[in-house]
């Protein structure tokens, strides 16, 4: 696709340099439950030294910017790998509910016009358990068996946000669609979920994206985590003791 825009009521997709990659894979990542999809776009596009090639706009996204290095840059954003035939759409903000349904028609119209031949929007699903699975949902068998072997498929349920809104859109439109959702506990970012999805994702696209650097930053906030419930538990305690029992000094 050349450089141009597709526009709707609320969105404008901009295409700053022309699409090199042939029937590429789209991954989707915004912001969600343990910001999974965010964590896994945001290593993705670093690991592969992807490069910047276009937008998503809209008046009803948040009025922020972003930093990186110093430089602005837009809150939604959309780099190419052009050795991979790979595309990542990456969020920095979290989009209102209200326009994820332009959000979604937006980038599937694109990548219909770029002929993608699969997109895979990555999301988060919250359990109980403690094994930080790979869940997946597809529009049609012949995309979920290619990671029956290394995700669960999630037999029941809902997808919620941008990745579903892209999956409808896909549904809607017959078009290829494998959407992975990263285990985690709860709205904490969970970079060990994220570091799973990675995993599959390397399979699948035959890639040798690090997964390193997530799982230590996991480490890393699980042991802050740790520390503020030990805080937590100690001021209730002493909440409990009452005043004339709390040693000060």
């Amino acid at each position: 696709m050349k450089a141009g825009t597709i526009d709707n009521e609320y969105v404008n997709l901009i295409i700053e340099e022309e699409v090199r990659s042939k029937n590429p894979v789209i991954l989707e990542g915004f912001p969600g439950i343990g910001l999974v999809g965010n964590i896994v776009a945001t290593q993705m596009t670093s690991e592969l030294k992807m490069k910047q090639i276009g937008a998503i706009a809209s008046r009803l996204f948040p009025p922020v910017t972003v930093l990186v290095n110093g430089l602005a840059r837009a809150p939604v954003r959309i780099y190419e790998d052009v050795q991979n035939n790979f595309l990542v759409v990456l969020s920095d903000v979290l989009i209102h509910p209200m326009i994820a349904y332009d959000i979604g028609k937006a980038v599937i119209n694109w990548a219909e016009s770029i002929n993608a031949k699969l997109n895979l929007p990555i999301a988060g699903i919250a359990t109980t358990r403690e094994q930080r699975a790979v869940f997946a949902a597809a529009t049609s068998t012949e995309q979920l068996d290619l990671v029956k072997d290394k995700a669960e498929t999630l037999n029941a349920g809902s997808i919620s946000g941008i990745a579903g809104s892209i999956m409808n859109e896909c549904y809607i439109s017959k078009l290829p669609a494998l959407c992975l959702l990263g285990e985690t506990q709860g709205p904490t970012p969970d970079p060990r979920a994220a570091a799973r999805v990675v995993e599959v994702l390397n399979d699948l696209l035959h890639l040798n994206v690090s997964t390193q650097k997530l799982f230590e930053e996991a480490d890393q906030i699980e042991t802050e985590l740790h520390k503020l419930a030990e805080q937590v538990q100690g001021t209730e305690q002493a909440e409990t003791r009452g005043p004339s029992q709390i040693m000060y000094g």
